[in-house]
């Protein structure tokens, strides 16, 4: 597998650092290479918790979603999720840190399947994630 370059690196980068959504939920991206990412997100107590002060599974469904879409952004190819699983193991309370690692496991010409590990700051498995994305394009560098 080809590195990822430095123009989409910093391109990804930009993308995500701009997204509403991305900064809604106080997601950033960590470690970036070339079918995997680590993005870090706080559990704030009123923004992120649920009734039970724990982080909602919204949050943490949009946080693994985002990694295993990044994942595959890595691979140069832009993608929408299809379809997403996950499974709740353990919940994150509020204030903790948490971060997602997002996988590609299947990179096909139309298709990728990815997954994530949203762990806690004691490396404990908080939720995994399974998906499936559809290729809509390629990013390309328009710096020539």
């Amino acid at each position: 597998m080809e590195n990822i370059t430095e123009w989409l690196k910093e391109n990804l980068v930009t993308i995500y650092n701009e997204n509403p959504y991305i900064k809604l939920l106080d997601i950033s991206i960590g470690h970036v290479e070339e079918g995997k990412v680590e993005l870090h997100m706080p559990v704030l107590a009123g923004k992120h918790t649920n009734l039970y002060n724990i982080a909602h599974g919204g949050a943490l469904a949009s946080l693994g979603d985002s990694a295993m879409g990044i994942a595959c952004a890595t691979t140069g190819k832009k993608v929408v999720t299809l379809e997403m699983n996950m499974n709740f193991i353990k919940g994150a309370v509020a204030q903790s840190a948490i971060k997602a690692i997002g996988k590609v496991i299947h990179n096909g010409k139309t298709t990728m399947v990815a997954e994530s590990e949203i762990i806690d700051s004691q490396n404990q498995i908080l939720a995994k994630t399974r998906g499936t994305f559809f290729v809509i394009g390629m990013f390309e560098d328009n710096q020539d």
